[in-house]
């Protein structure tokens, strides 16, 4: 309780700050979202810590990583440095883990503390660099599909002309923010389904690259489609938020359909040795 009542007083003003300020923003939106789920990973794996930890196996190393957390918390708090900030709820449950449990409870929990690290907002000047090639090849690969559709489309840069409709494809729609996002989608869905497969594993967080790429350029497709067809207001009012919804379900089916071919082929690979093996 005391440790609770700490945490509490520590960071219940960060979160207030977080959601009248970053969360607010499209990019940023994803912010709860990732918190709420690394909460309900921690209570689902609450009692597999318990079983694997114990208060008799404690670290001293935790102590040194509280210290380093509560640093960051006081720098970040300070001087409105959010990384600082966010950084140090991470270091601050994992001392816990370590002081009141030792280094089984941090094996039993590192993937909700590793979850959360999807909270931390990357630096301006990295997301900008990054940013722009992402948009342009969206924008490339969306106006070759709709010019194969008979769409009358050109491109500009990351500006889209579709009959007498100019688009511009903005870092909302096709940024780092939004990879990152669906990554940690694609790991939260790999962490439910938990696959004993390490190959599975690796290839489908390696495909979910490919599969943010495709789920960004069908948003954009479908904000085309629409303000093309039911004018700008459409396309910048309701749907272009319905929109967004479009881009994760996209995402979702595409992860799911993907790790279905995977299970697919490997289910015929581990055939073939079994007919290997007994022949």
């Amino acid at each position: 309780l005391p440790v609770l009542i700490g945490l509490l007083v520590l960071y219940v003003p960060t979160f207030y700050s977080l959601s009248i300020g970053l969360w607010t923003k499209v990019d940023q939106a994803h912010g709860p979202i990732i918190f709420l789920l690394s909460a309900w990973l921690i209570l689902r794996r609450w009692n597999v810590m318990l079983s694997v930890s114990s208060n008799e196996n404690t670290s001293r190393f935790g102590w040194i990583i509280l210290f380093l957390a509560l640093i960051f918390y006081i720098i970040g708090r300070s001087q409105q440095i959010l990384v600082l900030e966010i950084s140090s709820l991470i270091l601050m449950l994992s001392a816990i883990l370590l002081i009141k449990r030792g280094y089984g409870a941090l094996k039993a929990m590192w993937f909700p503390l590793f979850f959360l690290l999807f909270m931390i907002p990357l630096p301006g000047p990295f997301v900008t660099a990054l940013t722009m090639p992402m948009k342009m090849a969206v924008s490339f690969v969306a106006e070759a599909v709709l010019y194969w559709l008979s769409y009358p489309i050109a491109r500009d840069g990351v500006i889209l002309q579709i009959g007498h409709y100019q688009l511009l494809v903005a870092d909302a729609c096709a940024g780092l923010q939004t990879l990152l996002t669906l990554e940690a989608l694609g790991l939260f869905y790999m962490n439910l389904v938990n696959h004993a497969s390490f190959v599975r594993n690796v290839l489908l967080v390696t495909l979910i690259i490919p599969i943010s790429f495709t789920a960004n350029v069908i948003r954009v497709i479908v904000l085309t489609l629409v303000t093309y067809h039911f004018g700008d207001a459409a396309g910048q009012g309701f749907l272009h938020e319905f929109a967004g919804m479009v881009l994760f379900i996209s995402a979702l089916m595409l992860i799911l359909a993907t790790d279905a071919v995977l299970q697919y082929f490997i289910r015929i690979r581990t055939s073939g040795i079994q007919l290997q093996s007994s022949l």
